[in-house]
């Protein structure tokens, strides 16, 4: 005979194993793979970095969701990568937010604020920006002001990217100007237009084949990794590393709207997760293999390093915050955006700014004693 404690007991098992009967298991939920398109080939650090994204992503997933990283142009042309995400052709990209300015110039003071949005942001600052001071909520405004199908995730700072590599010295902006300068398109390219310098736009790889052929006498990319990993110093030796056209710069990826929907509430956190993870590895990343790669290229390839000449400072600063102020004039959301860094900036860059005065006075003695 069986009494009420052992029914109810009996029961209650009974009613576990219907649960446990109904609740999904991973197989039932099924496996999703994003394919993202670089706009760089596959050697690049930025996709090093992006396939480490991916594999956060896959293990906090427990393999759910996997990031299948493809070349440049493995699909569509990189120009018309963000276009292809919006459309579902496929399901990611990867990129720099300013190369979409033309869809709106907003996406500029996301990808690369141009001289640190003229107030002074740096890299770890504008991840403060991003994070605590609304940032975060205008980059998903920006999708919809572009009216564009995208969830974005911000994944890469670096900066202050260098001023480039040079045939020759130059010692004023009169010798800069004498060079077709490969720069970033958008409004860091237009700045330099804007100051006598022939700037040309054009993508990462076509930059060394453009400077061996001589459609182009001089040109930047990034930092010393980036930069020797494109082999610049195979046919120029003269390197500057202080550049204000992109003090600040952040390489992202973009998601179809329809795929991020379809992922789990799990799903999405697992990847928000991953990729602010993702800001303090690849700034941790790139300070270390930027310091190899400078190392590098001075000691063992011919590189003379050189200091920016003094008068290109306040020439591209002034240029910079006039092509803000009329950007600001012409778009609401652009002046929306600028206006929030312009206010967090004017909290936390005092401080930061004087914080960071006694490490980079310190940081440069140590160097110059490197030099003895």
């Amino acid at each position: 005979m069986f009494n009420l404690k052992t029914i109810a007991l009996g029961c209650a098992a009974a009613a576990m194993s219907a649960v446990v009967a109904l609740a999904p298991t991973q197989s039932e939920a099924g496996k999703v793979k994003i394919r993202v398109q670089s706009v760089l080939p596959t050697k690049a650090d930025e996709v090093v970095m992006l396939k480490d994204f991916g594999k956060n992503v896959s293990d906090l997933t427990n393999g759910e969701v996997t990031i299948e990283v493809l070349p440049a142009g493995a699909v569509v042309g990189v120009k018309d990568t963000l276009d292809a995400v919006d459309k579902g052709l496929i399901e990611g990209g990867f990129a720099w937010t300013h190369y979409w300015s033309g869809h709106h110039p907003a996406a500029m003071l996301f990808g690369s604020p141009v001289a640190g949005a003229g107030v002074g942001i740096d890299n770890i600052a504008f991840v403060s920006w991003f994070m605590n001071g609304g940032g975060r909520e205008l980059y998903d405004q920006l999708w919809k002001e572009m009216g564009m199908n995208i969830k974005g995730l911000m994944l890469q700072p670096v900066g202050p990217e260098a001023l480039g590599w040079f045939k020759e010295p130059i010692k004023s902006m009169d010798d800069f100007r004498k060079y077709r300068f490969r720069t970033p398109p958008g409004i860091p390219g237009q700045t330099y237009k804007d100051i006598g310098v022939a700037s040309v736009a054009m993508g990462g790889g076509d930059i060394l084949p453009a400077l061996e052929k001589g459609v182009i006498d001089a040109a930047e990319w990034c930092c010393p990794k980036p930069d020797s990993v494109f082999g610049f110093q195979k046919v120029m030796k003269h390197y500057y590393l202080q550049g204000l056209h992109q003090v600040v710069v952040n390489a992202d990826m973009y998601i179809n709207g329809d795929v991020w929907k379809k992922l789990t509430p799990h799903q999405q956190k697992a990847m928000q997760i991953a990729a602010d993870a993702s800001l303090m590895r690849s700034m941790s990343y790139r300070i270390f293999e930027n310091g190899k790669a400078l190392k590098d290229l001075t000691e063992n390839h011919g590189v003379q390093l050189h200091d920016t000449p003094a008068d290109y400072f306040p020439a591209y600063m002034n240029a910079a915050k006039a092509s803000l102020e009329k950007n600001a004039a012409e778009n609401k959301f652009f002046a929306k955006v600028w206006q929030s860094q312009k206010d967090f900036a004017a909290i936390a860059v005092p401080f930061w700014a004087g914080a960071q005065t006694s490490n980079a006075k310190l940081g440069m003695a140590f160097a110059n004693s490197l030099k003895k």
